[in-house]
Protein backbone atom coordinates (compact mmCIF):
# COMPACT_ATOMS: atom_id res chain seq x y z
CA UNK A 1 0.00 0.00 0.00
CA UNK A 2 1.49 3.09 -1.14
CA UNK A 3 0.52 6.32 1.17
CA UNK A 4 -0.43 9.42 -0.54
CA UNK A 5 2.05 13.12 0.23
CA UNK A 6 -0.90 14.64 1.13
CA UNK A 7 -2.32 11.82 3.73
CA UNK A 8 1.65 11.81 5.21
CA UNK A 9 1.25 15.36 5.61
CA UNK A 10 -1.79 15.54 7.51
CA UNK A 11 -1.29 12.34 9.87
CA UNK A 12 2.61 11.93 9.74
CA UNK A 13 2.31 8.35 9.51
CA UNK A 14 1.15 5.72 6.52
CA UNK A 15 -2.20 4.65 8.25
CA UNK A 16 -4.39 6.94 10.60
CA UNK A 17 -6.96 5.26 13.19
CA UNK A 18 -9.51 8.73 13.92
CA UNK A 19 -11.42 9.04 16.85
CA UNK A 20 -14.91 10.43 16.59
CA UNK A 21 -15.67 13.03 19.26
CA UNK A 22 -19.82 13.91 18.62
CA UNK A 23 -19.69 16.99 20.45
CA UNK A 24 -23.07 17.62 22.43
CA UNK A 25 -25.59 19.66 20.76
CA UNK A 26 -24.63 22.87 20.56
CA UNK A 27 -26.37 26.44 20.99
CA UNK A 28 -29.28 27.13 19.59
CA UNK A 29 -30.08 23.59 18.35
CA UNK A 30 -33.12 22.17 18.83
CA UNK A 31 -31.51 19.60 21.94
CA UNK A 32 -28.79 22.21 23.25
CA UNK A 33 -29.48 21.82 27.07
CA UNK A 34 -25.50 22.21 28.54
CA UNK A 35 -23.61 25.08 28.43
CA UNK A 36 -20.53 25.31 26.06
CA UNK A 37 -17.95 24.80 28.90
CA UNK A 38 -19.29 21.31 29.44
CA UNK A 39 -19.04 20.62 26.20
CA UNK A 40 -15.67 21.48 25.56
CA UNK A 41 -15.05 19.02 28.92
CA UNK A 42 -16.20 16.14 27.93
CA UNK A 43 -14.56 16.71 24.42
CA UNK A 44 -11.34 16.91 25.82
CA UNK A 45 -11.91 14.09 28.33
CA UNK A 46 -13.18 11.61 25.11
CA UNK A 47 -10.18 12.64 23.14
CA UNK A 48 -7.55 11.65 26.31
CA UNK A 49 -9.39 8.69 26.21
CA UNK A 50 -8.82 8.31 22.50
CA UNK A 51 -5.26 9.36 22.74
CA UNK A 52 -4.56 6.42 25.52
CA UNK A 53 -5.81 3.78 23.94
CA UNK A 54 -3.65 4.39 20.55
CA UNK A 55 -5.60 6.32 18.13
CA UNK A 56 -3.80 8.55 16.09
CA UNK A 57 -6.23 11.15 14.99
CA UNK A 58 -9.60 12.52 16.29
CA UNK A 59 -12.45 14.52 14.64
CA UNK A 60 -15.08 16.85 15.97
CA UNK A 61 -18.73 16.41 14.39
CA UNK A 62 -21.77 18.16 15.38
CA UNK A 63 -24.30 15.20 15.27
CA UNK A 64 -26.37 15.77 18.28
CA UNK A 65 -27.32 19.23 16.48
CA UNK A 66 -30.05 17.28 14.69
CA UNK A 67 -32.20 17.98 12.49
CA UNK A 68 -29.38 19.76 10.70
CA UNK A 69 -29.61 22.49 8.18
CA UNK A 70 -28.72 21.93 4.83
CA UNK A 71 -24.97 23.21 3.70
CA UNK A 72 -25.03 26.41 6.34
CA UNK A 73 -24.68 26.86 10.25
CA UNK A 74 -25.02 30.07 11.86
CA UNK A 75 -22.14 31.98 13.88
CA UNK A 76 -22.32 30.18 17.21
CA UNK A 77 -21.98 27.31 15.82
CA UNK A 78 -18.58 27.88 14.23
CA UNK A 79 -18.23 29.93 17.27
CA UNK A 80 -18.75 26.37 19.76
CA UNK A 81 -17.03 24.53 17.35
CA UNK A 82 -13.87 26.68 16.74
CA UNK A 83 -13.61 26.71 21.01
CA UNK A 84 -14.04 23.18 21.33
CA UNK A 85 -11.61 22.37 18.82
CA UNK A 86 -9.10 24.70 20.02
CA UNK A 87 -9.76 23.26 23.62
CA UNK A 88 -9.21 19.54 22.06
CA UNK A 89 -5.85 21.22 20.05
CA UNK A 90 -4.47 22.47 23.33
CA UNK A 91 -4.84 19.29 25.65
CA UNK A 92 -4.61 16.55 22.94
CA UNK A 93 -2.19 17.22 20.12
CA UNK A 94 -3.28 14.54 17.69
CA UNK A 95 -4.04 15.50 14.02
CA UNK A 96 -7.51 16.84 14.35
CA UNK A 97 -10.61 17.08 11.78
CA UNK A 98 -13.63 18.85 11.57
CA UNK A 99 -17.17 17.98 9.94
CA UNK A 100 -20.31 20.36 10.49
CA UNK A 101 -23.35 18.95 9.53
CA UNK A 102 -25.03 19.39 7.11
CA UNK A 103 -22.92 19.69 4.38
CA UNK A 104 -21.20 23.01 5.85
CA UNK A 105 -17.92 22.66 4.07
CA UNK A 106 -16.92 26.55 4.61
CA UNK A 107 -18.15 26.78 7.98
CA UNK A 108 -15.84 23.72 8.38
CA UNK A 109 -12.60 24.59 7.16
CA UNK A 110 -13.15 28.34 8.54
CA UNK A 111 -13.14 26.41 12.22
CA UNK A 112 -10.57 24.21 10.98
CA UNK A 113 -7.81 26.95 10.27
CA UNK A 114 -8.99 28.23 13.36
CA UNK A 115 -8.39 26.34 15.94
CA UNK A 116 -5.16 24.53 13.70
CA UNK A 117 -6.93 21.34 12.76
CA UNK A 118 -5.26 19.37 9.81
CA UNK A 119 -8.25 18.08 7.46
CA UNK A 120 -12.09 18.61 6.84
CA UNK A 121 -14.65 15.75 6.41
CA UNK A 122 -16.91 17.34 2.95
CA UNK A 123 -19.97 16.28 2.11
CA UNK A 124 -21.49 17.13 -1.51
CA UNK A 125 -18.39 17.58 -3.20
CA UNK A 126 -18.82 15.98 -6.26
CA UNK A 127 -22.02 15.20 -7.82
CA UNK A 128 -25.59 15.06 -6.43
CA UNK A 129 -27.30 13.31 -3.97
CA UNK A 130 -30.82 13.46 -2.23
CA UNK A 131 -29.97 13.17 2.04
CA UNK A 132 -32.06 13.86 4.80
CA UNK A 133 -32.06 17.72 5.02
CA UNK A 134 -32.81 17.49 0.66
CA UNK A 135 -30.91 18.18 -2.64
CA UNK A 136 -27.04 18.07 -1.56
CA UNK A 137 -25.23 19.14 -4.47
CA UNK A 138 -22.02 19.37 -5.96
CA UNK A 139 -19.31 22.13 -3.66
CA UNK A 140 -15.66 21.44 -4.43
CA UNK A 141 -15.42 24.25 -7.04
CA UNK A 142 -16.73 26.69 -4.23
CA UNK A 143 -15.00 25.32 -1.56
CA UNK A 144 -11.51 24.44 -2.84
CA UNK A 145 -11.69 28.40 -3.92
CA UNK A 146 -12.55 29.54 -0.35
CA UNK A 147 -9.44 27.47 0.91
CA UNK A 148 -7.39 29.01 -0.93
CA UNK A 149 -8.84 32.45 -0.38
CA UNK A 150 -8.42 32.41 3.36
CA UNK A 151 -5.05 30.64 3.70
CA UNK A 152 -5.79 27.10 4.29
CA UNK A 153 -4.56 25.11 1.59
CA UNK A 154 -2.65 23.45 3.94
CA UNK A 155 -6.06 22.07 5.71
CA UNK A 156 -6.90 18.16 3.35
CA UNK A 157 -10.28 18.23 2.74
CA UNK A 158 -11.49 14.35 2.64
CA UNK A 159 -14.94 13.96 0.83
CA UNK A 160 -17.53 11.30 1.74
CA UNK A 161 -18.71 9.49 -1.66
CA UNK A 162 -22.24 7.25 -1.94
CA UNK A 163 -23.22 9.17 1.01
CA UNK A 164 -24.80 7.16 3.92
CA UNK A 165 -28.23 8.05 4.80
CA UNK A 166 -28.90 9.61 0.94
CA UNK A 167 -30.24 8.25 -2.16
CA UNK A 168 -28.41 7.85 -4.38
CA UNK A 169 -30.59 7.26 -7.85
CA UNK A 170 -30.09 10.61 -9.59
CA UNK A 171 -26.58 9.20 -9.74
CA UNK A 172 -27.20 5.50 -10.34
CA UNK A 173 -25.14 5.18 -13.62
CA UNK A 174 -22.42 6.31 -11.85
CA UNK A 175 -20.26 3.70 -10.01
CA UNK A 176 -18.77 4.36 -6.56
CA UNK A 177 -15.37 3.99 -8.43
CA UNK A 178 -16.43 6.70 -10.92
CA UNK A 179 -17.59 8.78 -7.76
CA UNK A 180 -13.52 8.57 -6.20
CA UNK A 181 -12.29 9.18 -9.84
CA UNK A 182 -14.00 12.40 -9.75
CA UNK A 183 -13.62 13.54 -6.41
CA UNK A 184 -9.79 13.14 -7.10
CA UNK A 185 -9.96 14.87 -10.21
CA UNK A 186 -11.51 17.65 -8.37
CA UNK A 187 -8.63 17.83 -6.09
CA UNK A 188 -9.83 16.17 -3.11
CA UNK A 189 -7.44 14.91 -0.56
CA UNK A 190 -8.89 11.86 0.20
CA UNK A 191 -12.20 10.11 -0.01
CA UNK A 192 -14.55 8.40 2.17
CA UNK A 193 -16.44 5.10 1.90
CA UNK A 194 -18.98 4.15 4.12
CA UNK A 195 -21.47 1.70 4.53
CA UNK A 196 -25.48 3.00 4.39
CA UNK A 197 -25.70 4.39 7.68
CA UNK A 198 -23.69 5.33 10.71
CA UNK A 199 -22.60 2.19 12.42
CA UNK A 200 -23.76 0.32 9.28
CA UNK A 201 -20.16 -1.63 7.85
CA UNK A 202 -18.45 -0.24 4.31
CA UNK A 203 -18.20 -3.13 1.37
CA UNK A 204 -14.05 -4.71 2.01
CA UNK A 205 -14.51 -5.06 -1.70
CA UNK A 206 -15.48 -1.73 -2.56
CA UNK A 207 -12.73 -0.02 -0.36
CA UNK A 208 -10.15 -2.47 -2.24
CA UNK A 209 -11.61 -0.94 -5.39
CA UNK A 210 -11.57 2.56 -4.57
CA UNK A 211 -8.06 2.54 -3.56
CA UNK A 212 -6.87 0.46 -6.81
CA UNK A 213 -8.77 3.55 -8.84
CA UNK A 214 -7.00 6.89 -6.94
CA UNK A 215 -4.17 7.49 -5.53
CA UNK A 216 -4.93 9.79 -3.05
CA UNK A 217 -6.08 8.67 1.00
CA UNK A 218 -8.95 6.00 0.98
CA UNK A 219 -10.91 6.33 4.42
CA UNK A 220 -13.18 3.52 5.76
CA UNK A 221 -15.70 5.88 7.75
CA UNK A 222 -18.65 3.65 9.40
CA UNK A 223 -18.85 0.30 11.12
CA UNK A 224 -15.81 -0.75 12.20
CA UNK A 225 -14.71 -2.72 14.85
CA UNK A 226 -11.61 -4.84 16.21
CA UNK A 227 -12.74 -7.96 14.56
CA UNK A 228 -13.40 -6.20 10.84
CA UNK A 229 -10.97 -3.70 10.52
CA UNK A 230 -8.43 -6.34 9.07
CA UNK A 231 -10.77 -6.71 6.33
CA UNK A 232 -9.26 -2.86 5.21
CA UNK A 233 -5.82 -3.31 4.67
CA UNK A 234 -6.45 -1.39 1.27
CA UNK A 235 -7.21 1.98 3.52
CA UNK A 236 -5.51 4.83 5.05
CA UNK A 237 -7.35 5.69 7.31
CA UNK A 238 -10.11 4.62 9.84
CA UNK A 239 -12.91 6.60 11.42
CA UNK A 240 -14.17 5.30 14.42
CA UNK A 241 -17.40 6.50 16.36
CA UNK A 242 -20.11 3.96 17.24
CA UNK A 243 -18.51 0.78 17.88
CA UNK A 244 -16.28 2.25 20.64
CA UNK A 245 -19.26 3.97 22.62
CA UNK A 246 -21.40 2.59 25.01
CA UNK A 247 -23.47 -0.07 23.60
CA UNK A 248 -21.76 0.73 20.10
CA UNK A 249 -24.17 3.52 19.79
CA UNK A 250 -22.90 6.97 18.73
CA UNK A 251 -24.96 9.12 20.84
CA UNK A 252 -24.05 7.26 24.13
CA UNK A 253 -20.82 7.86 26.52
CA UNK A 254 -17.33 6.85 25.02
CA UNK A 255 -16.15 3.10 26.51
CA UNK A 256 -13.03 2.73 27.46
CA UNK A 257 -12.52 -0.80 26.99
CA UNK A 258 -13.72 -0.38 23.44
CA UNK A 259 -11.45 1.83 22.36
CA UNK A 260 -8.73 -0.02 24.28
CA UNK A 261 -9.76 -2.67 21.87
CA UNK A 262 -9.97 -1.21 18.80
CA UNK A 263 -6.65 0.75 19.17
CA UNK A 264 -4.98 -2.86 19.50
CA UNK A 265 -6.81 -4.06 16.74
CA UNK A 266 -5.47 -1.18 14.70
CA UNK A 267 -1.42 -1.42 15.59
CA UNK A 268 -1.85 -5.22 14.91
CA UNK A 269 -2.86 -4.08 10.97
CA UNK A 270 1.02 -2.30 11.28
CA UNK A 271 2.56 0.07 8.84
Amino acid sequence: MSTPESFTRAFGAPRALIGMLHVGALPGTPRAHEPLAALITRAVAEARVYQGAGFTALAIENMHDRPYLKGTVGPEIVAAMTAIGSAVRREVPLPLGVQVLAGANREALAVALACGASFVRAEGYVFAHVADEGLIEASSGELLRYRRAIGAEHIAVLTDIKKKHSAHAITADVSLVETAQAAEFFLADGVVVTGSATGVAASAAEVRDVAAAVDIGVFVGSGLTPANVGSFMSAHGFIVGSSVKQGGLWSNAIDPAACAAMGRAFAALGA
